[in-house]
């Protein structure tokens, strides 16, 4: 499913217009990216919650010339599905 068929599928849920399903999509999406990037948990009980996970520093290999290089630390986001999400997919 495409942003589009999301804002399409929303509109048609809440009985709204297109451009006011696009700014709800785009609020809630913009207000997660914040509240990750604060450092914050973020759960949409239902649904599941993301969060942000710090990965180690690494060796790892370039794969072109089988040298081995160090990979950076960095911040990665999770996402960790709630049980009805687990149970709609199975």
């Amino acid at each position: 499913m495409t942003k589009k068929e999301l804002v399409e599928e929303v509109a048609k849920d809440a009985k709204i217009s297109q451009a006011a399903a696009l700014l709800a999509v785009d609020s809630m999406t913009r207000n997660i990216m914040k509240g990750l990037k604060k450092g914050d948990h973020v759960s949409l009980v239902g649904f599941g919650r993301f969060s942000v996970k710090e990965r180690a520093a690494r060796k790892g290999r370039n794969p072109q010339t089988g040298k081995e290089i160090q990979i950076q630390a960095r911040k990665v986001v999770r996402f960790t599905p709630g049980q009805p999400l687990k149970d709609a997919v199975n």
